[in-house]
């Protein structure tokens, strides 16, 4: 197959990912997707340590390379990005590969208070990763960092419900309402956090919760878009942008996998991406 005809790979701990795959699919609509949900192991931030997170990361890069010859890798998991991205790279320099990461520094220059909150799960806030990218920011707003420990399991665990149930579970709305509250007060005013940084993939798809509890006001800022974008220049540069008649069929150009149990992805994959269950399907990667 000519490469640039390939599948783009596209792989997190769970569902959050798909938050990432919904903006890839809104800017390169001629791109074929393999999705890959390590539900197995999922949610990788809460619990999972770094040397776990990575030997997943290169397992999951393999399968997808040998067994659906991707032409490119999007780690979307800031997890998995923090602990991983570098050495995919190093190890694998012909495939082109986009991580995620808390958006920090267009979240400084939007804030007008200069004060800036930042929710993730504590395997992406505590990594050295995250600190150098704090560090990389020093001085250009105040960062509030609050790990949210629980928070994308219950989102995770959420989707499991059949439609049309509200996907927000009563233990989701309440990890949402203690860790906003735990920040400090979220407003326009001076003192107050008037940005907030969607630190996990997973947080995508409690937005409006979110936004119920800190104000219309305050900006929601995540990284779906931007990654979107860097993945088209990147497939650009290397001449592997698939022909604007490659895709005839949207549906047909995702094929979505998980480690876990079937029925949530097929429930997260209609709710969030409207997409049928037979795009979905269960697969083991030791």
């Amino acid at each position: 197959m000519n490469r640039a005809a390939q599948p783009i790979g596209v792989f997190d701990s769970g569902i959050g990912g798909l938050s990432v795959l919904q903006a890839l699919r809104a800017e390169l609509p001629h791109e074929r997707f393999v999705y890959l949900a390590d539900s197995g192991n999922a949610p990788y931030g809460d619990a999972r340590g770094d040397a776990f997170v990575s030997a997943r990361t290169h397992a999951i890069t393999r399968y997808l390379r040998e067994q659906h010859h991707i032409k490119a890798l999007v780690v979307a998991c800031n997890t998995a990005t923090a602990a991983a991205i570098h050495d995919v790279r190093s190890s694998q320099p012909d495939l082109p590969a986009v991580g995620v990461e808390p958006a920090l520094k267009p979240a400084a220059a939007l804030s007008k208070t200069g004060r800036v909150g930042v929710i993730g799960t504590r395997g992406t806030l505590t990594s050295e990763k995250f600190s150098r990218l704090l560090a990389s920011v020093a001085g250009q707003a105040e960062f509030v960092v609050q790990p949210c420990d629980g928070l994308a399991r219950a989102i995770e665990n959420s989707t499991a419900q059949p439609l049309p149930a509200d996907p927000l579970t009563t233990e989701t709305r309440a990890l949402c309402a203690r860790y906003i509250s735990a920040m400090g007060p979220f407003g326009t005013e001076s003192g107050q956090i008037d940005t907030l940084v969607l630190g996990c993939t997973h947080y995508v798809f409690v937005a409006d919760e979110l936004r119920a509890l800190v104000g219309p006001q305050v900006r929601l800022i995540e990284t779906g878009e931007p990654v979107a974008r860097q993945t088209r220049r990147l497939l650009h540069k290397d001449a592997l942008l698939a022909p604007e008649d490659a895709v005839t069929n949207a549906t047909a150009s995702v094929r979505l996998l998980t480690t876990g149990a079937l029925g949530p992805l097929q429930a997260a994959a209609e709710r969030w991406l409207q997409l049928p269950p037979d795009c979905c399907d269960t697969v083991a990667i030791p």
